[in-house]
């Protein structure tokens, strides 16, 4: 089938878009993680004035007679984080819809190559934190999970992109949309999930109360509390696990097809294997007293990492059967 160089043109306009929305999007939700204690402080010290100049008697109730109440508006701190919230849906909207683009160009799944796959994982990220960053107590989060979205894409869109076009007759299966769909979610999932250990380990460090921080306890101490950091990477591993489990034997079925072998040790099939070991460890670790917290923390943070070195490593150094990064 000829590539379409309109939508495929299409499709690259909506993935730079979407990055420029949610870079809007990091800064918004910056000033709003930066407003939020500036506006907690001034109102504390407002309502001391106040009640000082009242000669320490208490205001009339919000009821008694004579007395007009309005509505005091939103804190600018709460409007801006609306603000972002609203944005990175946008941002989301235009992530999508450059990954449905690049698919109606080239008349096949768009997962054929490292900058397609990118895309996707980000794009699952971005809608996994959606999903489990929601309410004004995950919004801080926002700021530590937008940062390495918009870095992938960054290295997507400069390093890794590739021009539309058809995939390797070995990509051209059924399986292609089965496999690394699942692989590519999967990891996207992770990404929160690794976020959110990074922000527990920072959060334990500082807890509530400690006097005189230092930068990263006064950046810290504006996080969820440490076991709700905790949770969050908890369940999302939880989630994310299988997904890549399942898109690890998936996998071995279609190589069983494609190849002849359901396993032959593939620098690729290796490190998946590795980091499902590394998430398998989290979990039990997460399970076990005395590991649920800085040590399984970091065992999900190497799980991660091993995620991103199977991802660029294996892909773009290592030769073996699942060179198909796209790269020229």
């Amino acid at each position: 089938m000829p590539i379409n160089q309109t939508i495929a043109r299409l499709s690259d306009l909506s993935f730079q878009s979407a990055f420029a929305v949610y870079l809007l999007a990091l800064v918004l939700l910056i000033w709003h993680y930066a407003a939020t204690r500036t506006e907690h402080v001034h109102r504390r010290e407002l309502g001391d004035r106040e009640l000082a100049a009242a000669g320490g008697v208490s205001a009339p109730s919000p009821g008694a007679p004579g007395r007009i109440v309005s509505a005091p508006p939103k804190p600018v701190s709460e409007r801006l984080g609306n603000m972002g919230a609203a944005v990175l849906v946008v941002g989301l909207g235009l992530h999508l819809g450059s990954i449905v683009l690049r698919g109606l160009a080239t008349g096949r799944f768009p997962l054929g190559n490292m900058y397609e796959f990118v895309t996707m994982a980000t794009a699952a990220a971005a809608a996994a934190g959606i999903v489990f960053l929601r309410g004004q107590t995950y919004r801080p989060m926002w700021v530590f999970l937008l940062a390495p979205i918009l870095i992938l894409m960054f290295v997507a869109a400069t390093l890794l992109y590739a021009d539309a076009a058809p995939v390797v007759p070995a990509l051209q299966s059924y399986w292609l949309p089965i496999h690394v769909t699942i692989v590519s979610i999967g990891s996207g999932i992770f990404l929160v999930s690794g976020v959110a250990s990074l922000a527990f380990l920072l959060r334990i460090r500082q807890p509530a109360g400690a006097e005189r921080p230092g930068p990263v306890g006064a950046l810290a101490r504006r996080l969820p509390d440490a076991h709700t950091l905790d949770r969050l990477a908890y369940k999302t591993v939880i989630i994310g696990f299988p997904l890549f489990g399942t898109g690890v034997i998936l996998g071995a079925i279609w190589a069983e097809a494609a190849w002849g072998r359901f396993w032959g040790w593939d620098p690729k099939e290796t490190m998946s294997f590795i980091a499902w070991v590394i998430y398998a460890a989290y979990l039990h670790a997460r399970a076990t007293t005395g590991w649920r917290d800085t040590k399984a923390a970091w065992i999900n943070i190497a799980g991660f990492v091993a995620m991103l070195f199977n991802l660029f490593i294996v892909n773009m150094v290592v030769s073996g059967l699942h060179s198909y990064a796209g790269l020229n």
